[in-house]
C-alpha cells in the first residue's frame, strides 16, 4: 500500500505547450486524477508516446515516460510491459500516430492482448503538423492535405479495435472528466489490452469536430453511457432507449411510444465474449456510445510468455551457457 497520492503529486514541473481550450488539458487531469487513485507507487508508471500533439503527455507527467517516434509507441510499449510486467504502462497515442503510420503496430498489439492501457485520442485531423485530414476525418472533410475535400473514408477506432480482438474498448469525450477517470481505474485492473478512444478538440485545426455529440443542448440526447448490466436509456428525459431490430441493427426508440416499453431496452453486457453487440455499439452513430463497451478476460502475452519461459527452464536440463554450448551436435575444429 502506498501514502494516498492526489493529483498534483502526478504533475510534473514542465510549462503545458498545448493551446488554451485544447481537450489534452482535460485529458492530462483525468490521468493525473486516476493515477492517484489507482494506489500505485509513482515509480511503477511508465508513459509511452509516440509523435503528434498527444505524445508531449510524458513531459507533463511526473513519472516515468518515454517520447519515442511515429507510430512506434505501440512497439515500445509492448517491449515495456514484456521486459517488466510489473509496470503500469500506458501508451499516449493519437488518431494519426495510431492508426496510419503506426497502424500495424496499433492491431497487433491489440491481437497479442498485451497488458498496456492505450488513450487513443480521437481529434480527426493531424494538429501538431498544421491541419492535414488524419485517418479518422469525416469523408469530404476540406483541409491543408485536402483542399477538395477528403475522398477517404474514415476508420471507426472501435470497431477496429474490436475487430482485431480487443478484450477491453472504452470510449469518452474530453472534458467528461469524472467519468473519464473512472474508465481509466477500470483499465487498470484489466489484465490484457485496454483501449479508451477519446473524442478530443482540436481547437486550432478542427474545432467543433465533436460538437454534433458535445453541444449543451443536445448532447444529453446524442450521448448515451453504458454501464454493465444497465439498460441502454439515454435522453434529456431518460425515455430514449437502444433495440436490437430483426434484421440485427441497433434502433433508437422513444419508450412509451410505439408499442415500445423498458422492458424492450437491451441491457449491456460488457463481459460477453461474442464481439457482434460490442462491434454495433462501436459503430452506432447517433446516439454515440460511450463508457465500457467491451470488457472480456483472456489470457495476455505478457503473461503468456512469462509463463512459457518458466515452465520450459523448470523441463530443460539447459542451466547455464556452457550447458547450451555442448549440447546437441559439437564438434572440434
Amino acid at each position: 500500500m502506498t501514502d494516498q497520492y492526489t493529483f498534483q503529486d502526478f504533475k510534473s514541473e514542465a510549462e503545458v505547450r498545448w493551446c488554451p481550450g485544447c481537450g489534452d488539458i482535460a485529458v492530462l487531469k483525468s490521468v493525473q486524477t486516476a493515477f492517484a487513485k489507482m494506489n500505485i507507487p509513482k515509480e511503477k508508471f511508465a508513459i509511452i508516446s509516440g509523435i503528434g500533439c498527444s505524445s508531449r503527455f510524458p513531459y507533463y507527467m511526473n513519472t516515468y515516460g518515454f517520447h519515442t517516434i511515429h507510430g512506434r509507441a505501440g512497439a515500445i510499449a509492448s517491449g515495456v510491459k514484456i521486459a517488466n510486467p510489473e509496470l503500469s504502462v500506458w501508451q499516449i497515442t493519437g488518431d494519426g500516430d495510431a492508426l496510419a503510420i503506426g497502424g500495424n503496430h496499433f492491431i497487433h498489439e491489440v491481437r497479442r492482448n498485451i497488458d498496456i492501457n492505450l488513450l487513443l485520442f480521437n481529434n480527426e485531423i493531424y494538429g501538431l503538423t498544421k491541419g492535414q485530414f488524419s485517418p479518422t476525418s469525416k469523408y469530404g472533410q476540406v483541409t491543408k492535405s485536402s483542399p477538395f475535400g477528403t475522398v477517404e473514408h474514415p476508420f471507426s477506432p472501435g470497431e477496429l479495435s474490436i475487430g482485431a480482438g480487443a478484450t477491453f474498448f472504452a470510449r469518452g469525450i474530453d472534458v467528461n472528466v469524472d467519468d473519464n477517470v473512472g474508465i481509466m481505474i477500470e483499465m487498470e485492473k484489466h489484465k490484457g489490452i485496454s483501449i479508451f478512444e477519446i473524442l478530443q478538440n482540436c481547437v486550432i485545426f478542427n474545432d467543433g469536430a465533436h460538437a454534433f455529440y458535445t453541444d449543451r443542448e443536445h448532447k444529453e440526447d446524442r450521448q448515451i453511457y453504458l454501464k454493465h448490466g444497465e439498460k441502454m436509456i439515454f435522453g434529456k428525459n431518460k425515455d430514449k432507449g437502444l433495440v436490437l431490430e430483426k434484421d440485427f441493427k441497433i434502433k433508437v426508440v422513444t419508450i412509451g411510444q410505439d408499442g415500445y416499453t423498458e422492458d424492450d431496452i437491451l441491457v449491456h453486457d460488457a463481459k460477453c465474449e461474442c464481439q457482434v453487440m460490442h462491434y454495433l455499439l462501436a459503430g452506432l452513430k447517433t446516439p454515440v456510445v460511450t463508457g465500457i463497451i467491451r470488457q472480456v478476460d483472456k489470457m495476455g502475452y505478457a503473461r503468456a510468455v512469462h509463463e512459457q519461459i518458466e515452465n520450459t527452464r523448470s523441463k530443460s536440463k539447459i542451466k547455464s551457457m556452457n550447458d547450451l554450448l555442448f549440447s546437441g551436435s559439437t564438434w572440434e575444429v
